[in-house]
């Protein structure tokens, strides 16, 4: 669709920002938290970037007030971030950690007095430690209670302030990258097993938003998933097949079983010939079928492009580029599906993701043609290199990749796609998971480098920050870039 003029922004347009507990917290050990699987993870060497951990992290825990303060100060709407499960309940179940509960509680108080709306991710992806030894974590259904529990605790504390909870951040991504690339905890490389785990979190997904529904907490509730469109490299009919396929594995899989209860049937009837479908029950669908959501959170990054593979050997799983050096990485390859290529037309970060605004759009107006649910925006970014000169920092390329990516926003808005709001990853910098802390994305730098005790984690404002504050302040209706004078 073109159009000669773009809707504006709805008046109630939640304009945020993101973050993840382990991710900007630290406080790892402290007021009673129990370990998480990245606690541990963490501690074996090579698993991250020069080993960095979350220990520390960005400090949030003890300059939340602070970070908050500046959040307020650029006039966020809203801010996403999660709770560590391991915060509240030291052991995935059992007694409650009341320190950890004082801490969130202040957190959205806090929040609240500014008028920021809090969105509440549940699980990203700290499992607590216990869980994992005592049963398998995600490899058992007895996590399905635990998880369900866990939620509970959360909103029977929280749902008086709390109008939009995320259920699972990413699962595509945590049990792709954990149960079969195996650079995740609990870093398994078995097909079967990540399918197996895969359908215990779908169950654990829905049980929580039952839950959720039939207590009649107030508010919206869904998960966030990692959407990347798929494109064929050209009009072979082979590659678009391929594309449909690829598409079909790697998004519908997930997501027709958020919004429908029910897997894609091409998907599922391949997987049973190939005896790798999980076990699926009578009781299992009839939960699936009772957890659809209000929302579905989207993450979006970048897209994939493919061409058909006639290989039958799983060949390269794919390797990340973790050390920001430009071409360091290697597609991915899925026997007799597709190969993943280079887009011509596209060009890549210094961590070889695509850069494609449009494809936001790709992705809102799927989303809206399959499914037919509001769309919450929960990540949408770029990690870079950024330099602290004078205390000052000139992210015109941030500016540049949020400015294209709102305007396809508005176009899909304009198109009758109903978003509910945009959060950018991130509101501070943080540590991204394997790639430690100089791939930046935050409005805000943090003085900190790659070893843990180096930097001062003093805050400085970006170029960014300002050019997101007019966004905010003016609706959207001034998506401009700010001056670099």
């Amino acid at each position: 669709m073109k159009h000669n003029e773009l809707d504006s922004f709805p008046k109630d347009f939640l304009w945020g920002s993101a973050s993840a507990a382990y991710q900007v917290e630290g406080a790892y050990q402290e007021d009673g938290k129990g370990l998480s699987v990245w606690d541990e993870f963490v501690k074996i060497e090579g698993t991250t970037f020069k080993d960095t951990n979350g220990n520390i992290a960005v400090d949030h825990y003890h300059r939340y007030k602070e970070d908050i303060a500046l959040m307020h100060e650029q006039g966020l709407k809203a801010y996403r971030f999660s709770i560590a499960w391991s915060r509240i309940l030291p052991q995935g179940k059992g007694e409650i950690n009341q320190a950890g509960i004082d801490f969130y509680n202040s957190l959205i108080d806090e929040l609240v007095k500014y008028n920021i709306e809090p969105i509440v991710t549940i699980y990203h992806w700290d499992l607590p430690n216990n869980l994992q030894a005592e049963y398998g974590g995600w490899e058992s259904r007895v996590i399905v209670k635990d998880f369900t529990n866990y939620a509970k605790i959360l909103f029977e504390h929280f749902s008086d302030r709390v109008k939009y909870w995320v259920t699972l951040n990413e699962q595509n991504v945590f049990i792709t990258h954990g149960y079969l690339i195996g650079s995740h905890p609990p870093a398994v490389r078995n097909l079967k097993r990540a399918l197996h785990a895969n359908h215990i979190a779908n169950l654990a997904n829905a049980s929580v938003i039952k839950l959720f529904k039939e207590n009649g907490y107030p508010g919206k509730i869904g998960p966030s998933f990692n959407f990347g469109p798929v494109y064929a490299l050209d009009s072979y009919p082979e590659n678009v097949l391929a594309k449909i396929d690829t598409e079909e594995l790697m998004n519908f899989f997930w997501l027709d079983v958020y919004a429908f209860g029910k897997y894609p049937r091409t998907v599922l009837k391949q997987l049973e010939k190939l005896n790798l479908a999980p076990e699926i029950t009578s009781e299992d669908t009839k939960l699936l079928a009772q957890g659809i959501p209000d929302f579905l959170g989207l993450n979006y990054y970048q897209t994939a492009t493919v061409v058909e593979n006639l290989n039958t050997s799983l060949g390269e799983i794919g390797k990340m580029n973790n050390s920001g050096k430009k071409g360091t990485g290697s597609s991915l390859e899925i026997p007799l599906i597709s190969k993943f290529v280079s887009n011509p037309y596209l060009e890549k970060t210094n961590w070889d993701w695509t850069v494609d605004p449009v494809g936001i759009r790709f992705a809102l107006r799927t989303i809206e043609s399959r499914y037919q649910l509001p769309v919450l925006i929960t990540e949408n970014g770029l990690g870079e290199f950024d330099v602290l000169e004078d205390g000052e920092i000139h992210d015109s390329y941030r500016i540049d990749y949020l400015q294209q990516h709102l305007v396809e926003i508005q176009k899909a808005i304009t198109d009758g796609v109903h978003v509910l709001g945009y959060c950018t990853w991130s509101f501070t910098d943080l540590l991204s998971w394997l790639n430690g802390y100089q791939k930046r994305y935050g409005f805000v730098y943090i003085d900190r480098n790659e070893t843990e005790h180096e930097g001062s984690l003093n805050r400085y404002k970006k170029n960014s920050f300002y050019w997101y504050q007019e966004v905010i302040k003016t609706n959207g209706s001034k998506i401009s870039k700010v001056s670099e004078d």
